[in-house]
């Protein structure tokens, strides 16, 4: 496990990496690719909306444009003050303070779900996946981005202690075992010789006990509360 999949470890990293996430950020995960992502997301105006691993709402401001209200969940106040400056405490995204593995909503609460950037921190990503398929309805949609595992062992020692990191065949034995059937694996980038990172595009699946399924897969390029009003 690296340094940065301890929650404490991550929450004090973001303390002060929040101050300069939103200049640092694009060079890893641009608008280009957020926007392709959220083609893929393919939201309808109306579709209600969880993005987990808020941050400072570069996501969210990305799905701002296609539905009319999201709800932001992060384990950050540091993340979350620079994203209250975005959008405000009230208005169009409703913040919510809590944790990807235990997620504070009812069953079936969302019809979509969105998270980038945030599966590489977490301690156990099965158990927010399964989180993840029981708080969207199904049929509905999940999107999760994070980051590929390098091709060069240099470059794997060093990921390795730090994050998570995982390739496609990595990202389908997470999803099956969280109980997607579903999934599309798609490589994005920024430039050649920049980071890559790898976005799943699962289902929920209609039948709340298929985790037995078999699932198909394709790869491509290309406890809470609401925070403080």
């Amino acid at each position: 496990m690296g340094i940065l999949e301890d929650k404490a470890n991550a929450r004090l990293f973001y303390r002060y990496f929040s101050r300069v996430y939103d200049t640092i950020n694009p060079y890893i995960w641009d608008d280009r690719m957020r926007n392709q992502a959220l083609e893929w997301f393919d939201a309808d105006r109306d579709d209600r909306v969880l993005d987990v691993g808020a941050g400072t709402g570069f996501a969210t401001e990305g799905l701002l444009n296609h539905v009319d209200e999201v709800y932001a969940l992060d384990q950050s106040r540091g993340q979350f003050e620079q994203a209250f400056t975005k959008f405000g405490k009230r208005g169009k995204v409703r913040f919510h303070m809590g944790d990807a593995e235990r997620l504070p909503f009812k069953d079936d609460s969302f019809d979509k779900l969105w998270s980038s950037g945030s599966i590489e921190y977490w301690p156990n990503p099965v158990a927010a996946l399964r989180e993840f398929r029981r708080v969207v309805k199904p049929g509905g949609t999940v999107l999760v981005v994070g980051p590929d595992y390098p091709k060069l062992r240099v470059f794997q020692t060093l990921a390795d202690a730090i994050m998570l990191f995982y390739d496609a065949e990595e990202a389908e034995e997470m999803f099956t075992e969280a109980g997607f059937e579903e999934t599309r694996h798609f490589i994005q980038q920024r430039h050649r010789g920049a980071p890559r990172a790898i976005t799943t595009v699962a289902t929920v699946p209609e039948e709340a006990e298929s985790s037995d399924t078999d699932a198909g897969s394709a790869v491509e390029s290309g406890s809470a509360e609401p925070v403080d009003r």
